[in-house]
């Protein structure tokens, strides 16, 4: 099959749905389909061009393949990182952070949220953590993300610092809110989940999972977001 042909029987078969729920709005991305015939003359595909779409009711921007959406999120220098420290991110006031600031010490990386059923255990857990080891060498580093069912709406800067200030929450490094997961995924995480994969997927499955990493800025191993953060102070310990 010629690349024209392809390029007119995709343009043919895509397909895009919108969704409107009450609180958020899910884009299922289009899939390709073929006939028996054209799959068995299609030999192979690098690559799905982009085209545009809209569904009924609503604006669709314009969307890639499955395959295409996955080959572009395994791309990306995070693939070559050697450590955390080759990243930069932004503190909650917006200034630029090069975490190799962090060396030289063991980091625990969580995404926190307010809303959620684990916050109070974990805002107190995670002060405990910071008080009983944070002398010795522990940094916790704390990025607020609201893709779990809206449960961090504060904003960045003054509302997150007063936020965890009357929640009692001295849990450590508080960095602007960030996506955890999907294309818009802060590289540094997506260089900790191709790291620490997790079970059933790397994807973060909710709020306060937690990556450990030791003083070299090596993620060594990662928690569940039901996992009690004094539950890790013994994996801690071995390598402060």
């Amino acid at each position: 099959m010629s690349l024209r042909q392809f390029q007119t029987i995709s343009q043919q078969v895509f397909r895009c749905y919108s969704t409107r729920a009450t609180t958020s709005r899910r884009i299922l991305y289009p899939v390709i389909e073929l006939s028996q015939s054209q799959r068995q003359n299609l030999k192979f595909c690098t690559v799905l061009l982009p085209v545009s779409c809209a569904a009924v009711g609503s604006v669709c921007p314009p969307q890639y393949s499955t395959a295409a959406a996955i080959d572009m999120s395994e791309k990306g220098d995070y693939k070559n990182a050697a450590s955390i420290y080759e990243f930069t991110v932004k503190d909650t006031h917006g200034n630029e952070v090069s975490l190799d600031k962090y060396k030289g010490r063991v980091v625990l990386v969580v995404n926190i949220a307010s809303k959620c059923g684990l916050t109070k255990n974990n805002y107190a857990k995670l002060t405990e953590l910071k008080t009983k080891f944070g002398e010795r060498g522990l940094t916790i580093l704390n990025f607020p993300c609201n893709q779990f069912n809206s449960q961090m709406p504060e904003a960045d800067g003054e509302a997150m610092v007063c936020h965890l200030r009357d929640s009692k929450a001295d849990i450590g490094e508080i960095f602007a809110r960030v996506d955890v997961n999907g294309d818009n995924a802060a590289p540094v995480y997506k260089y900790l989940k191709a790291k620490q994969t997790g079970t059933l997927g790397s994807g973060i499955k909710w709020n306060f999972t937690k990556f450990l990493v030791n003083k070299e800025g090596i993620p060594i191993n990662r928690y569940a977001p039901t996992t009690d953060p004094m539950d890790i102070a013994k994996d801690i310990e071995k390598i402060l």
